[in-house]
């Protein structure tokens, strides 16, 4: 829970106070050694090991200083969390003693055992030795008793085995492609662009000894039996809500410790659900806000084990309330701060915005799938589509403004300027102020929100690399195009609104600023074309269309084989989790519910016997239509059990064709595991509370 004497520092004091950031460089490095050091990081220069060996030294001692003894290539495999193998900095000496050394070979590279990880088939068990490599753009920092050095990974042969390195190429292939653009705007000076990311975390706060109780959050991170509480989220009392003191006291430690890592924590309220909460960070850089975001989940999972809490961040580990997302906040921003996607006060007028609004139009409506690949799990597929995120129809909400000036460039009319709004309080005491000519709309899976688009559709366990992956090689495939279309152009202002025309006329389906909630607007979307690809078995094979495998080629983020391995490793996990999760069931209904419902019906027959044997005509209606009614469903669960059972152990559900398989899962395991919840959680609502083995709902939600 932090110690007195950070408590007592002050949060700019506190803030990167663990990290070997920019400031402690410049104190603790020759000045020579910093200017290359900051030509890598700026320019991607190719590093010096003199210059690695003195960085390596100083990280090193600075680290000592700070408790370290131990230092960890911290890295992003394919599975979605982080890995990290730790070394101490011991060095033996010849008297027998040792001495702390870190060398710039050992800053620069580290060898993890890559058959060990998710691969997709790149590499078999056998085939061991993996590289993982510093990236100098994300700072290092010190956790516990180890130096944590950002890493990326790839093989022994070179592919990729990691989401950072896809990552940094698709930034650098969006930098390049908006900064040709740029140039035959006539902005010279801009050198870089950057791709800024704001993800917003929603989590579940439930109390760990209650936790504990339940195998399914355990093993799945979800419950998998749970019958509803009588309240959820109908009075919608606990959005925005006071927060409770148990939550406010990990929250505030949850900050502090952010802080320390560099990581801009800025927001924190009570999300919609009983027991749900957010947590939403200042925009950074992308591949910094993505290695923000994964110790963002995993301090919050330590924070709140030293609480007696556990941190729950499935998509969708209650049914009935609201899962957890993640909202992505994408921007581009020049080298000197210029924000692409600030309209300006006269938007129709502003070139380079309308130029790359429209790109971003045009590589949404085409890569619709892509977008929608990005966010696929298993437990995503339970949130999406069910009124509490966006449908996994991938559409753009513009707002009245935008969209009206789009569609006069359409039909080549003036723009005629929307009128400035004063939003009236009617109270002399509270200020009137202008009305923002955009609304916001949570209903829509990719948002325009005034500067940046807010991708909605992550789920919260996600890392956010591969949405950002999809998002920039998408968006610098259509500048590239875009900025071959208008080299050469005599009269380049006309070329560009004909250009913006022309991609509005054909891309415009994409556009949708009403209820994506609706049944009315899937209808409406399949009469647009725009694909609704519901599940991640329906949305996945897409991934490796040829459009698809061909964009990843032109901007060098993957080869063939890597998207292959990608495709691979997710509908494996797929496979794997919705497994994990039936034998889960299995497991719970065997060991624990049929014994406990069992026995109460004993204990019911019992009353019944004693009733009569005090007097034959005494009522036991009650008992005796508990005892009928539990009986059934206690029939028919063990029935739906063994159905699950024998699902599972299908030839195709064994099927080395991971298409076949996760089919399988997809179209009659999930239905099975679905039919056999509902019987148990039918039975739960009718058995005495002391004598069900878990905790419920309400317990679980409510008990903070």
């Amino acid at each position: 829970m932090g110690n007195c004497s950070e408590n007592r520092r002050s949060v700019p004091e506190l803030f990167g106070s663990a990290v070997f950031n920019d400031d402690v460089m410049m104190e603790r490095l020759p000045k020579d050694v910093y200017r290359s050091l900051r030509k890598t990081i700026d320019e991607g220069k190719e590093l010096d090991l003199t210059v690695a060996n003195a960085v390596a030294s100083a990280m090193k001692d600075w680290a000592v200083e700070m408790g370290a003894t131990h230092y960890t290539h911290w890295f992003q495999p394919l599975n979605g969390i982080t890995a990290e193998k730790h070394d101490s900095f011991i060095s033996p000496t010849s008297d027998g003693r040792v001495i702390m050394q870190f060398s710039g070979k050992e800053l620069i590279k580290g060898e993890p055992d890559a058959s060990s990880f998710p691969s997709g088939g790149l590499r078999a068990t056998f085939e061991a030795r993996g590289y993982t490599a510093w990236d100098p753009t994300s700072y290092a920092f010190v956790k516990g008793d180890s130096l944590y050095i950002p890493t990326a990974f790839c093989s022994y042969s070179g592919e990729v085995l990691d989401k950072k390195t896809p990552l940094l190429r698709s930034m650098e292939a969006l930098s390049t492609q908006a900064v040709r653009l740029l140039r035959l705007l006539g902005d010279q000076k801009t050198q870089q662009v950057i791709t800024t990311v704001g993800p917003e975390q929603e989590y579940f706060l439930i109390d760990k000894e209650l936790y504990q109780q339940r195998p399914d959050l355990m093993f799945t991170g979800r419950t998998l039996f749970g019958s509803r509480a009588p309240k959820g989220q109908e009075l919608e009392d606990h959005y925005y809500g006071a927060i409770k003191p148990k939550v406010a006291e990990f929250m505030r430690d949850l900050d502090r410790e952010l802080w320390k890592l560099g990581v801009l924590a800025k927001t924190k309220h009570n999300e919609v659900a009983p027991a749900q909460h957010e947590l939403a960070p200042i925009f950074t850089t992308t591949n910094i806000a993505c290695d923000h975001n994964q110790l963002t989940m995993e301090v919050m999972k330590n924070v709140a084990d030293r609480h007696g809490l556990v941190c729950l961040l499935h998509e969708k580990p209650f049914a009935g309330v609201n899962g957890s997302g993640k909202h992505n906040n994408w921007s581009l921003s020049t080298d000197s701060g210029r924000n692409l996607l600030d309209p300006g006060k006269r938007p129709w007028e502003n070139l380079p915005f309308l130029l790359i609004l429209a790109a971003v139009v045009k590589g949404v409506d085409e890569y619709q799938d892509l977008l929608r690949i990005s966010v696929a799990s298993a437990g995503n597929d339970h949130r999406l589509g069910a009124n509490e995120a966006p449908p996994a129809i991938i559409s753009m909400f513009l707002g009245d403004e935008l969209t009206s000036i789009l569609e006069a460039i359409e039909q080549g009319r003036p723009y005629e300027c929307m009128e400035e709004k004063k939003l009236e309080t009617g109270v002399r005491v509270l200020p009137d102020f202008n009305k923002d000519n955009t609304d916001r709309n949570r209903t829509s899976p990719f948002a325009f929100t005034g500067n940046k688009f807010e991708f909605r559709s992550l789920g919260s366990a996600i890392s956010i690399a591969c949405p950002n992956i999809m998002l920039n090689t998408v968006v610098a495939e259509e500048l590239r195009q875009f900025s071959e279309k208008l080299e050469g152009a005599q009269d380049l202002p006309a070329a560009v609104k004909a250009l913006v025309r022309q991609t509005v006329a054909e891309h415009k389906r994409i556009i949708f600023n009403g209820d994506g909630y609706s049944e009315e607007w899937v209808q409406e979307a399949q009469r647009r074309g725009l694909l609704n690809l519901r599940t991640t078995v329906d949305a996945l094979p897409r991934y490796l269309d040829q459009k698809n495998v061909q964009l990843f080629l032109r901007h060098r983020i993957y080869t063939e084989a890597e998207m292959e391995a990608r495709y691979e490793t997710i509908m494996e996990e797929y496979v794997k989790t919705l497994n994990i999760e039936s034998l889960t069931m299995g497991g719970m209904v065997r060991r624990e519910i049929f014994p406990a419902v069992s026995g109460y019906l004993s204990t019911l027959a019992q009353t019944v016997e004693a009733k009569r044997r005090v007097r034959a005509d005494l009522p036991c209606q009650a008992e005796i239509k508990l005892l009928e009614s539990l009986s059934t469903l206690l029939d028919q669960a063990y029935g739906q059990a063994e159905e699950l059972d024998s699902l599972l152990k299908a030839p195709q559900a064994e099927s080395r064709n991971v298409l076949t398989a996760a089919t399988h899962y997809r179209d009659l395991v999930i239905p099975a595991m679905e039919r056999l919840r509902a019987t148990v959680d039918e039975m739960e609502r009718s058995m005495s509370a002391r004598q069900w083995p878990y905790p419920g709902y309400a317990k679980l939600m409510f008990s903070i």
